[in-house]
């Protein structure tokens, strides 16, 4: 076994396979770009090396550097993670010619599977299902338009190097074909440096299966069950199970069989994913094969109970698999979100910045310990008070539950993002928890088109739907309540003006165009203690108990002998006296006021804020990368005006309307923050 192994990588993944190589006692050697020179992975390994600036193309993605730092610091093997050069087939080469190990497949089977064309062609030829298309690279955007007329609408535009959803377009005719073809192959040249594109028959209702496989040097080859991977927003994936709740157990087979069979004609030694797209009659076709571990392997290290990190680790090492296909279990339903930093009731813009707060939920499960099952699990590579840096990508954590069967498992996953506390940067944890709550998420009734059918207006504050809002007012009145008894004790209060606790309030909640909505609530003490109140919302009451203290943003309790966990705030928003409450992805900001206050406040008018119409507004924190337009220049509406780079992902602004350039108030190369103005119009 490895004595010292090094991670060419960063974010979670690095910190969790730092967790399985304490577990084996291996010592760990981290590096680092200039912007992570402060992050979690730096800090758990036991060394760590600097490889370069922020940019990744000169950092993570230098395999000098890389193999420079294996040989300083006396590192015999390299785990890649995923992402960067995990799939680079020469990198893998260049490590075992070294002298080093490669934690992954041979730099062949990475070769053979990571050209998506070839590997079509093999899967086909080892007896896999497979898309009808053209597996050859295509040469123009004409000829892509011709290709795709003879395969017929809608077709999959792909590059042959990519990966994580980029280099890949769906067109439904000859202009989105063209355009996608354009597009790919640049994306593909600045991503993977390898520009070929190639084009397929597009699956209607189609669902996206995966099927975790594993091999070892010695011939041994199987598979670990697959992972559901349908709710993806843009080719991203968002939440992934383990099981599928859609393939019976015969489809599951088949799929298995045909991936092992793939695997072993690459002579595959690690572990791997095939994926596949499924149609609605479960016919299943090979789309491509990840030569890496995935970003979702905790869902099946849940239910097989392996650890695959180590399993990848002994495999490297020589050692054989220790099971056998009979011995793989498939206990209870694990389910993953993915937790990233981006607005969501934005367009899900990357959000970058530092993390004022960062507090989990409580781990019940962890990453490198399989005797713990039935929990809640967080995989991440920040902490409180670390940054979020524009040069990667968005991803925050992993947050993974394990239940019994799949309502437990998505009660768990609610409840556990209740509990997730992120403050600095915007998250997309509303956006999960109104997914888990959809009804047809819930009855398992979906497939990948689901986000863009459900949500193609993009999400909105009201795609959130609590199943009581009344709890959320009533929650805001209990903690206004504690406040109130806590300020009684106050010392030295004037006589005859002392605070008096009071009974009866008005709750005001806060809308975009002032307020809306006031109710009138009565708050009274039950049991005898402080820390539990009546509070009366209309006809119903709420009996809310909790000892959570007046500094935590989150609060734990019962509400009508029922366990919640929601987060509380004050003095948030845009009224300083506000309660914010958040509870299953809802959030309001209230005021808790008396009658005679509520009497007043209504009477304030509503401050209207600027008109921002003639500026074109930075949506999110980034690198402005192009300026388009001039002053004095006529620019018609849909207009190509500005393009902002953050998180890997470029972002085009266009003309809202048609105009003249009055003024270019930003300069390319410069960062930008939220809502910072680009370019003004003339009035």
């Amino acid at each position: 076994m490895f004595e010292k192994i090094l991670i060419a990588n960063r974010g979670e993944i690095a910190c969790r396979v730092i967790q399985t190589a304490r577990k084996m006692g291996i010592k760990t050697v981290a590096v680092y770009s200039d912007a992570d020179k402060n992050a979690r992975h730096v800090e758990l390994a036991d060394e760590a090396v600097h490889i370069g600036p922020a940019a990744s193309r000169e950092s993570y993605l230098v395999a000098d550097k890389i193999i420079a730092a294996c040989k300083q610091l006396g590192a015999q093997a390299v785990h890649p993670g995923y992402g960067f050069l995990s799939e680079n087939a020469g990198f893998a080469k260049r490590v075992e010619e070294e002298g080093l190990v490669f934690i992954g497949p041979k730099h062949a089977s990475i070769a053979a599977m990571g050209d998506k064309i070839a590997s079509k062609k093999l899967a086909g030829a080892v007896g896999v299902n497979c898309i009808p298309g053209v597996n050859d690279a295509i040469a123009s955007a004409e000829k892509a338009v011709q290709i795709a007329n003879g395969i017929g609408y809608p077709v999959m535009i792909k590059a042959s190097a990519g990966g994580g959803g980029k280099g890949l377009r769906v067109a439904f005719n000859d202009k989105e074909a063209f355009e996608g073809f354009t597009s790919c192959r640049n994306e593909a040249k600045s991503s993977f440096g390898d520009d070929r594109v190639f084009i397929e028959k597009f699956v209607e209702e189609p669902r996206h299966i995966e099927i975790q496989v594993l091999g070892d040097s010695h011939g041994n080859c199987i598979y670990l069950n697959e992972r559901e991977c349908s709710i993806q927003r843009r080719h991203q994936k968002v939440i992934e199970e383990a099981p599928s709740p859609f393939i019976s157990e015969a489809t599951r087979q088949a799929m298995g069989e045909q991936a092992v069979a793939l695997a072993r004609a690459v002579n595959y030694q690690s572990a791997g994913t095939v994926e596949f797209v499924v149609g609605k009659d479960q016919s299943f076709y090979f789309l491509e094969m990840n030569t890496r571990l995935q970003v979702e392997h905790p869902v099946t290290e849940c239910i097989t109970g392996l650890d695959l990190v180590e399993l990848m680790i002994r495999v490297a090492a020589g050692e054989k698999l220790p099971l056998s296909q009979a011995d793989v279990k498939r206990e209870g339903w694990a389910i993953e979100c993915r937790i990233n930093a981006e607005d969501p009731f934005r367009n899900f813009l990357p959000s970058t910045g530092r993390l004022v707060r960062f507090a989990p939920p409580k781990e019940t499960m962890f990453a490198a310990d399989t005797s713990q099952s039935f929990g809640v699990r967080v995989d991440t590579g920040v902490q409180d008070g670390g940054e979020i840096p524009m040069f990667y990508d968005s991803m925050i954590a992993k947050l993974i539950v394990h239940g019994k069967d799949r309502n437990e498992a998505i009660a768990k996953m609610r409840e556990a993002l209740n509990g997730f506390v992120i403050r600095g940067v915007s998250s997309n944890i509303p956006f999960q928890a109104a997914l888990l709550a959809h009804p047809k998420f819930v009855a398992g009734d979906f497939n990948t088109g689901f986000i863009a059918e459900n949500y193609g207006q993009g999400f909105r504050a009201e795609d959130v739907p609590h199943n009581d809002p009344d709890f959320l007012v009533a929650l805001a009145a209990f903690v206004n309540r504690r406040y109130r008894n806590r300020a009684v004790g106050i010392s030295g209060q004037l006589e005859g003006h002392e605070i008096a606790v009071g009974e009866q309030f008005v709750v005001v909640t806060l809308g975009q165009q002032g307020t809306s909505s006031p109710r009138a609530v009565s708050v009274t003490d039950f049991e005898g203690k402080t820390g539990s109140s009546a509070v009366l919302v209309g006809a119903k009451i709420y009996k809310i108990c909790s000892n959570s203290r007046f500094r935590d943003v989150r609060i734990r309790g019962t509400c009508n002998d029922q366990p919640f966990t929601a987060q509380i705030e004050r003095g948030v928003g845009k009224n300083p006296l506000a309660i914010r409450v958040v509870h299953n992805g809802t959030q309001i900001d209230a005021l808790v006021l008396s009658k005679r206050a509520a009497e007043l406040h209504a009477l304030m008018p509503y401050k209207a804020p600027p008109d921002m119409s003639r500026y074109v507004l930075s949506p999110m924190p980034g690198l402005l990368v192009e300026v388009a337009v001039q002053p004095g220049q006529k620019v018609q509406a849909g207009e190509r005006v500005a393009v902002i780079e953050a998180m890997k992902m470029e972002n085009v602004l266009f003309a809202a309307a048609d105009g003249v350039v009055g003024k270019v108030l930003a300069g390319k190369g410069e960062s930008l923050s939220v809502d910072q103005p680009i370019v003004e119009f003339e009035a």
